[in-house]
């Protein structure tokens, strides 16, 4: 038990239950798929929930069942609605980081980038934060302050209506907090709205893009480390770049068969790590690296000609050409440029900078 994360759960509950809400077609929250969600990741000992109880009564039995503190926040007439349940959860959080060292990590649950601030502190007094919030009303500002950001819509039992994950972003500003149903005014129904916007796509998550991604990612702490990267702190540092990554998202079950599938497709290699079940990560010592060496120095020589070189500039096309997927990025390298200089180290080309072309100029490497 004493190498489990002691996790402290703070639910800033009106600003994700009226997003489950308004981007689940009305449908009510429910807290156990981010319970389960936690439960793989340690052991919650504080559960607390903020709201004005008195606008979700049937909400507030669900919570009470799954041992969540209720923190009541009455709207007294006047009172400004969302500061005050904002406020109060954000003092809360803080001295309980004083109070409870014991506690590794905090998981703030909301959308509102108001409590960007209270991220910050938490992790500059050493502490793991993972936010959580609804996809279409969360601001853009808070999940990249969070040490690891999970979307509740795409939670393992949640079942979002086929265009919610889709549908564009409302126009209310993520995180102001709607007024409760008893607030709002009803509408008489009018004429019906007109066609709506086509959906905004969803960045592609194909296993191409994920290649490049974890290829860089193990060149860079290849260069800044002289240990081992081993699976576990390649995924932490996958968070860190990223922290809504998760290899779900790219049809995996675990990280452990995200890289057994790379290690397939000669992206990386594995070998037997520190502990049982945290690989050694690496990047193939040959293999793709050579063959893409011999196809530069073969563009090259069609290009030069005898005695002649050939620019940087326009290079890549060319290689592009002869092999449509060709990237520099697969095999570990930045810009085309540290493959090159990658490719002459090896032997392959020669490479110079020259002041007249205002280029690099590449010949073929002279036995």
């Amino acid at each position: 038990m004493d190498q489990e994360d002691r996790i402290a759960l703070f639910l800033d509950y009106e600003n994700l239950a009226l997003g489950v809400r308004d981007h689940h077609g009305g449908r009510a929250f429910d807290l156990r798929p981010i319970a389960d969600a936690l439960a793989e990741r340690g052991r919650v000992v504080v559960r607390r929930a903020y709201a004005d109880w008195s606008y979700f009564d049937e909400d507030r039995r669900m919570l009470t069942r799954s041992h969540v503190e209720l923190i009541e926040i009455p709207q007294r007439m006047g009172a400004s609605r969302k500061n005050a349940a904002d406020i109060k959860m954000a003092v809360d959080a803080v001295e309980l980081a004083f109070e409870r060292e014991y506690i590794s990590t905090f998981v703030i649950g909301t959308g509102d980038s108001d409590f960007t601030p209270l991220v910050h502190k938490l992790r500059e007094l050493n502490k793991r934060v993972i936010g959580v919030g609804v996809e279409n009303s969360t601001s853009a500002l808070l999940p990249p302050a969070c040490d690891e950001f999970l979307f509740y819509d795409r939670l393992e039992g949640v079942e979002v209506p086929p265009a919610a994950g889709r549908r564009a972003r409302a126009a209310r500003p993520a995180g102001t907090g709607a007024p409760p149903p008893a607030e709002r005014p009803v509408e008489p129904p009018t004429e019906p709205p007109a066609e709506a916007a086509p959906p905004a796509e969803e960045p592609a998550r194909d296993v191409d893009t994920l290649s490049v991604l974890v290829a860089q990612t193990v060149a860079g702490m290849q260069g800044s480390s002289s240990g081992e990267v081993t699976a576990s702190g390649l995924k932490r540092t996958l968070l860190r770049k990223d922290p809504t990554f998760s290899e779900s998202d790219y049809g995996f079950r675990t990280f452990g068969e995200l890289l057994r599938h790379l290690a397939g497709h000669n992206v990386i290699e594995l070998a037997a790590g520190p502990a049982k079940g945290d690989p050694e990560v690496s990047l193939p010592e040959r293999g793709d690296r050579e063959v893409a060496f011999a196809l530069l120095r073969s563009v090259v020589v069609d290009l030069a000609g005898e005695g002649g070189a050939a620019a940087l500039s326009g290079l890549k096309d060319q290689l592009r050409r002869a092999r449509p997927d060709f990237s520099e990025k697969k095999l570990g390298y930045r810009s085309f440029l540290q493959f090159c200089k990658a490719a002459a180290t090896s032997g392959a080309v020669e490479l110079r900078w020259s002041a007249d072309a205002e280029d690099y100029l590449l010949t073929p490497q002279t036995a």
